[in-house]
């Protein structure tokens, strides 16, 4: 029981990192839209434009895209197409999470942190700037790579262990989504509901 509540405590740690992440995360959509919109005024009004006008939209984006990734894999909101999958157990869902997640996004992951760890070590040493005239300081955005696979690697560990504990039957099941089906639930029903009418209009 001890080691379930540290495991438990584990998932759950992770979890709160990643949701104040991304709740933050959320506030820069409001800032993109804002200069977004800020920047095309002064520009169609004052004649004022900066290439560092467009590369904050793309840091803005990365930071978004990035910081919110971990979350999104907490939520079960990543695009799945499983509906094989969906037809299988819970039992058997599970453990095609947990092979598809050690076969594939902690490989991913890691070579990602890994690669681009390099690159902004080398970045931050030089104060390597936007080759853009006008252009922002590099290394905070080469930062966001590594930082956003970081959360998402360990969310995926988050993931992993709460399937395991399922499994042991310790544990609640993880792709629980309440009373609401999943989209790919929805997805499967549809595509059942259509073969048993074609069957029906067969007859």
């Amino acid at each position: 029981m001890g080691a379930t509540r540290w495991v438990s405590a584990a998932t759950r740690a992770i979890d709160v990192l990643n949701e104040r992440v991304a709740r933050c995360s959320f506030w820069l959509v409001l800032i993109l839209t804002l200069e977004t919109a800020l920047s095309a005024i002064v520009l169609k009004v004052f004649d004022i434009g900066s290439n560092a006008f467009i590369e904050i939209r793309w840091y803005l984006f990365s930071a978004i895209f990035l910081f919110g990734s971990g979350y999104t894999l907490q939520k079960n909101a990543h695009v799945r197409i499983d509906v094989i999958a969906g037809r299988f157990s819970r039992r058997a869902q599970a453990i095609i999470d947990i092979f598809g997640t050690l076969a594939f996004l902690f490989p991913l992951a890691i070579l990602v942190i890994w690669m681009s760890w390099g690159v902004f070590v080398d970045s931050y040493m030089s104060g390597e700037m936007s080759s853009s005239a006008g252009g922002l300081i590099l290394w905070p955005a080469r930062l966001m790579v590594p930082l956003g696979f970081g959360l998402l690697l360990l969310q995926g560990f988050a993931e992993i262990l709460k399937r395991l504990l399922f499994l042991c039957g310790a544990g609640p099941d993880p792709l629980e989504t309440g009373d609401k089906p999943s989209a790919e639930e929805q997805l499967a029903d549809e595509i059942r509901r259509a073969q048993q009418n074609g069957k029906e209009g067969a007859l």
